[in-house]
């Protein structure tokens, strides 16, 4: 049964089909999320329908074999990249592989649209496509176009729609945060569009979802992984609520990857939350490092992390002498979507709470996860209402894995092949601009059209204004392959050589990352900068320049409402002066780089 006007979500496999949903409900009108083959019969209903994007290529008929009888339905539909171009072509346009864009665009408005009422002539739009819209079918108008930064009409049919038809297309993802005015597009679509009216909230979701906890759980107990983040916590006080404090077991795992005083935080916490009871701590440092021994590849090290939690899990279960339990997690819908959980998605890197033995254990009904649904800015939300206090919920989010997915390691295999070939694309365009950049014989993960992108890094080394910085690192990841991150040159001199270190995950090299870690949550809060910034990863590179003895330090700031894309945070000069000193200080380390790189086309953490 649908709760009174209900929007219809498709969803293609796009990194933000859960997103559309979430925002849709923001607006106080409930939305639920379809796969592309369920019947017709189940679209009945529905006020309006929105088309989600796709890892799919519609220029290469990917992805066809879906419901297409909904076009025939006497309902609003609205499609957002994927969708868009899907929409174009079922009603005789052309879609091309082509006119990819990542990041930030600018959209000049070419039609006064109830989809864009109360906005103005030129707005801000993120873009993540490979494939672009050509042509429109006969029964459309175009209403938006994407600008290049000097103005001029970049790619056509950005927005389209036909109203007789009551179909409508953004290339662009309204969605997300970075599209400035998304919400206000959506809300028109819903409301002006579909003429729904509000009749959901937050509150009505907690009661909800406490039913369906008593419901999963029945007499049993649950054992929850709560690593003190924010994530957890709300999980872990909202099972408590409804369950009691002697039903609900908190395991804190030390894996080592920690920062620096974590876990005695971690404990302090939950016992001030009053879940102290059944709280249980287990330092398995050793049991991590160890199954970590001679790995280098991020998703090996993804998966054994996920592994040995579930090892370390059932092994205190037995101690503890609870037999009938749950696992509990403070999973949120990014983890899921990243980790390629949805038929569709590809896998962008596998969540330690989604490795295989997870997903085994959710097959056979042992997990619950009430949060898995939600965003970080709904999980924040609902920790308010839950009583949760302020200083529990502000706390950057921090992964599952910890420092381990921030301390890259190495085969320190030369990767000149493929380096030689890139090379000289980056530095035509660096030179235009007259800095220098130097692609890094080391790969991170990306993401680029809801699709996976394993690249490398580039090094800009010079000075330029802020802007000009960002707009380098959109002509470098756009225009050049198998390039997916930039980094600022925060140390002295232009280097010439980068070579990679042979290394794995080690105490040294652990400690190390810790220290800096400590330095960079450190000067940001001495400098009020702590609640300005969504996250800022702290990450230890294997990479040797011109020589210089020790490992590359690279700082993250970003900014984000949810983590499914992020833009950086331009820091204060004499912040990254102070940064320079403390950290190029430390033992082990000879360069330290800036993150400047947007989600997408870099993941938030480098692995």
């Amino acid at each position: 049964m649908k709760i009174n006007d209900t929007i219809a979500i498709i969803d293609f496999g796009g990194q933000y089909a859960h997103l559309i949903a979430t925002k849709v409900r923001r607006q106080g009108v409930f939305a639920e999320i379809r796969q592309p083959e369920d019947p017709i019969e189940a679209f009945g209903g529905y006020r309006g329908i929105i088309i989600s994007g796709s890892p799919s290529l519609a220029s290469h008929g990917e992805d066809t074999d879906y419901t297409k009888e909904i076009y025939d339905l006497d309902m609003p539909i609205l499609g957002f990249c994927f969708g868009h171009q899907e929409i174009a072509k079922h009603y005789g346009g052309k879609v091309i592989h082509g006119g990819r864009e990542w990041g930030s665009s600018q959209l000049q408005l070419s039609n006064d649209h109830p989809l864009f009422s109360g906005l103005g002539s030129f707005e801000t739009v993120w873009m993540s496509h490979f494939d672009s819209v050509a042509e429109i079918g006969p029964d459309f108008k175009e209403i938006g176009v994407t600008l290049t930064p000097d103005g001029v009409a970049e790619h056509r049919y950005a927005a389209i729609a036909s109203d007789s038809l009551k179909r409508y297309g953004f290339q662009f993802h309204p969605e997300v945060d970075s599209t400035v005015n998304g919400d206000k597009m959506i809300s028109n679509f819903v409301y002006g569009i579909c003429q729904c009216s509000p009749s959901w909230s937050m509150d009505g979701f907690i009661e909800r979802k406490k039913e369906e906890i008593k419901k999963q759980v029945g007499n049993k107990s649950v054992f929850l992984l709560a690593s003190g983040g924010v994530d957890s916590t709300v999980a872990a006080v909202l099972i408590g609520q409804v369950l009691g404090p002697d039903r609900l077991h908190l395991l804190h795992v030390d894996n080592g990857f920690m920062r620096k005083n974590e876990s005695q935080n971690v404990l302090k916490l939950f016992e001030k939350l009053g879940l102290g009871s059944n709280l249980h701590f287990v330092n398995a440092t050793d049991t991590f490092l160890d199954a970590l021994s001679d790995v280098v590849d991020p998703e090996t090290k993804r998966r054994i992390i996920g592994d040995t939690f579930i090892e370390v899990f059932e092994d205190q279960a037995k101690k503890i002498g609870i037999t009938e339990h749950l696992l509990g997690q403070g999973t949120i819908y990014p983890d899921t979507i990243e980790s390629g959980g949805t038929k569709r998605a590809d896998t962008i890197k596998t969540h330690h709470n989604r490795v295989p033995a997870i997903e085994d254990m959710i097959r056979q009904g042992k997990i619950i996860e009430p949060l898995a649904e939600l965003y970080k800015t709904e999980v924040r939300e609902l920790g308010e209402l839950l009583g949760i206090p302020q200083e529990a919920l502000d706390r950057h989010p921090f992964p599952g894995p910890g420092l381990g997915v921030r301390l890259l390691c190495s085969s320190g295999d030369a990767l000149d092949d493929d380096l030689a070939a890139i090379q000289p694309a980056v530095s035509e365009i660096s030179e235009q601009t007259q800095v220098a950049g130097l692609v890094l014989p080391i790969r991170s993960v990306g993401v680029k059209a809801d699709l996976r992108a394993y690249e490398y890094p580039v090094l800009i080394s010079g000075k330029l204004p802020w802007n000009s910085l960002i707009n380098l690192v959109s002509a470098l990841t756009s225009e050049v392959e198998n390039i997916n991150r930039c980094i600022w040159n925060l140390s002295s001199g232009i280097p010439k050589v980068a070579k990679p270190l042979a290394t794995t995950a080690t105490r040294e090299r652990l400690d190390i990352l810790r220290e800096a870690d400590f330095i960079v949550m450190d000067s940001l809060k001495s400098h009020n900068l702590y609640h300005e910034i969504w996250q800022c990863p702290t990450v230890l590179l294997p990479i040797e320049l011109d020589g210089q003895l020790g490992e590359m330090v690279i700082i993250r700031p970003i900014i984000s409402e949810r983590g499914m894309t992020a833009a950086p945070v331009e820091l204060p000069t004499h912040l990254l002066s102070e940064l320079k000193g403390r950290i190029l200080d430390l033992q082990g380390v000879s360069s330290l780089a800036l993150d400047i790189t947007s989600k997408p086309p870099a993941t938030i953490e480098w692995e």
